[in-house]
């Protein structure tokens, strides 16, 4: 069995060819979407965050949103950029996300991905500490929204409050009990994800990753797994956790299949340079007749390693289209390989 969910870049585009021509037509199709999802029998709503674009931005009235209309389904990010982020008025939006959800947020953070514009976490009012970078502000952004996360008081109270306190120091409210065990890290290095185990953060795996020894992406990918999951060995946590890897797969079924993703059947891994240091591998679409479709799926040792997939879908083709797409794999393509 393994857990199958979306993952919306969330385009919009004034273009006449897109379905999505405003952040108004993306947030609605969004919950739309997640609806259509649910009642598929998706596992997941996931959303990516990118700052100064036509994409996703601010995830937490999108992700209440869709709590408030669904039921089931696991909302979650992929991922919110903690570069950008104040943790404690973080962990506010995220309790009460979680609550109007009843614990269904499975919260995808990161480092986050070169941007629109040049240090955008400044505008947010953010840089880093003398001797920092801006990975080191986010990991250090990150560690005390874990450590708020559980809830434990750290603020002194006001003699005099306005509001009658409960004892003792107090905690970021709303609290979300659990909230804290369905934080992913998103990790693009063997490193990262070594430190994110060690922290009790799940794993989110992407359609790229640093380039660190020439392989092939999901083989890179299923090694970084393995010493992810060494590593939360070594430190002792109790509770088994998750991993997810991020792939783009159509089934091709209609002739409308065909003409959009036809020809991404021969794709192939890219390498590039995702910033003036770092080489990256892009992964590769998978793009097939659904029974091709599980034999090169059954390969990718990556898929086979995580607990839960996330289909990238092109969100600007419209809900109806891209739950087409959805009710494709999961019925015609997940039961073959075993996942339902």
């Amino acid at each position: 069995m393994k857990k199958i969910g979306f993952l919306s870049f969330g385009h919009w585009s004034p273009n006449p060819q897109s379905r999505t021509r405003s952040a108004a037509d993306f947030l609605h199709q969004s919950i739309d979407l997640a609806i259509a999802a649910e009642e598929l029998g998706a596992d997941g709503a996931y959303f990516r965050v990118h700052h100064f674009a036509r994409q996703a931005a601010s995830p937490f009235p999108l992700l209440a949103a869709v709590g408030a209309r669904t039921s089931k389904i696991e909302i979650g990010t992929g991922v919110i950029d903690m570069r950008y982020e104040n943790p404690l008025y973080m962990a506010e939006d995220a309790g009460a996300a979680d609550l109007i959800s009843d614990g269904r947020l499975q919260l995808g953070i990161s480092r986050g991905s070169p941007e629109q514009v040049i240090e955008g976490w400044r505008y947010f009012g953010f840089a880093p500490n003398e001797g920092e970078t801006d990975a080191d502000m986010a990991r250090r952004h990150t560690e005390v929204f874990l450590e708020v996360l559980k809830g434990k008081g750290f603020a002194q109270p006001n003699p005099r409050p306005m509001f009658a306190n409960p004892p003792g120091l107090l905690r970021v409210e709303p609290h979300s009990p659990g909230l804290r065990d369905r934080i992913w890290w998103g990790s693009s290095s063997n490193a990262t994800g070594i430190w994110a185990a060690k922290l009790g953060m799940n794993l989110q795996s992407s359609t790229l990753k640093d380039d660190e020894t020439g392989e092939p992406l999901h083989v890179q990918q299923r090694k970084q797994i393995e010493a992810y999951r060494d590593a939360w060995t070594e430190a002792g946590h109790t509770r088994e956790p998750r991993v997810s890897v991020s792939r783009s797969i159509f089934a091709l079924t209609t002739d409308l299949d065909r003409a959009y993703f036809g020809a991404d059947g021969d794709s192939r891994d890219q390498i590039g340079m995702i910033d003036e240091r770092t080489r990256a591998i892009f992964g590769r679409s998978y793009a097939a007749e659904p029974d091709v479709l599980v034999k090169q799926l059954a390969e990718d040792e990556a898929i086979q390693a995580a607990d839960t997939l996330l289909l990238t879908v092109p969100n600007q083709l419209g809900v109806e289209y891209n739950a087409h797409l959805l009710e494709d794999i999961l019925t015609h393509v997940a039961p073959e390989l075993g996942w339902r």
